[in-house]
C-alpha cells in the first residue's frame, strides 16, 4: 500500500500552483508526487482505502482479482498517459500493479475532489473520466462472451488504438496476463495468436510485438 510518506514532499510544494490549470490531467501533472514502481509490485491492494488518483507517466499497469478458485481475473490495463483509482466508493475494488518498471504520478483524491468543485472544467473531465470507466467496463463484460478468436481479435483491435506505433504492437503485458484478461489460458491465447498469423492477419515478430498485416480481416472477424 502507498503510505502518504511517499507522496508528501512534492505535494506541499505543488499544490498552491494548481489554479493555474484547469484540465484534470493537467492538474494531476502539477498536484501530483512521481513514484517509481518495479515490476510486479503492488500499487494498491483490494478494499483498501482510496485516497489516492493515479496517472501513468510510463510503463504499464494491471488491475485484478483473485477468485475464489484461486485464478486471477485482469479487469484493465493502464498505458502511458491513463488516470486510474477512481472510485465510487472510499474502498479500491480491485488491487493494481505495475507490469513492468513503471513510473506513476500519485495524488491525494480528497485535493482533487476540492479542485473540482471550484473548477467546472476540472469537475467534467472528472466525470467524464469515471464514464469512460464503466464504459470500460461494461465493454469489457460484452468481449468475455465472445468465442476465444473474438476476444484475442478485440484485445489486438483495443491495444492497437491505445498504443503508438501504427500498424505494430509492442505490448507491455505477457501472454498470461492476456488470458486473464480475456479469461482464458495462455495456451488458447497462444494458439489463437498462431491460427491468425497462419491466416497472415498479424505476424507475431517476437513474443511481445505483433505486426497487424489485414486490420480489415481483424475487424470482420470481431464484428
Amino acid at each position: 500500500m502507498l503510505t502518504q510518506n511517499a507522496i508528501h514532499t512534492d505535494f506541499t510544494r505543488k499544490s498552491a500552483r494548481v489554479q493555474m490549470f484547469d484540465s484534470l490531467s493537467e492538474s494531476i501533472n502539477l498536484m501530483g508526487a512521481t513514484v517509481p514502481f518495479s515490476r510486479n509490485a503492488e500499487i494498491f491492494g483490494e478494499n483498501e482505502p482510496a485516497d489516492y488518483v493515479y496517472k501513468v507517466v510510463a510503463g504499464a499497469v494491471r488491475t485484478y482479482k483473485v477468485l475464489a478458485d484461486g485464478r486471477r481475473q485482469i479487469g484493465a490495463f493502464y498505458l502511458p498517459g491513463d488516470i486510474f483509482g477512481l472510485e465510487a466508493k472510499d474502498t479500491h475494488t480491485f488491487s493494481s500493479e505495475a507490469i513492468t518498471d513503471t513510473k506513476i504520478l500519485v495524488v491525494k483524491r480528497s485535493a482533487l475532489m476540492a479542485l473540482a468543485a471550484s473548477e467546472n472544467e476540472v469537475a467534467r473531465q472528472l466525470w467524464s473520466t469515471m464514464g469512460q470507466e464503466l464504459r470500460r467496463v461494461q465493454e469489457h463484460t460484452l468481449v468475455l462472451i465472445k468465442t476465444a478468436k473474438e476476444r484475442v481479435v478485440s484485445f489486438l483491435l483495443e491495444m492497437i488504438e491505445r498504443i503508438p506505433g501504427g500498424s505494430q504492437l509492442e505490448l507491455p503485458m505477457t501472454r498470461q496476463d492476456i488470458a486473464d484478461y480475456l479469461g482464458l489460458t495462455m495456451e488458447t491465447v497462444s494458439r489463437t495468436l498462431a491460427d491468425l498469423e497462419n491466416s497472415s492477419a498479424i505476424e507475431l515478430a517476437s513474443a511481445r510485438r505483433i505486426v497487424l498485416r489485414d486490420r480489415g480481416a481483424l475487424g470482420r472477424l470481431n464484428s
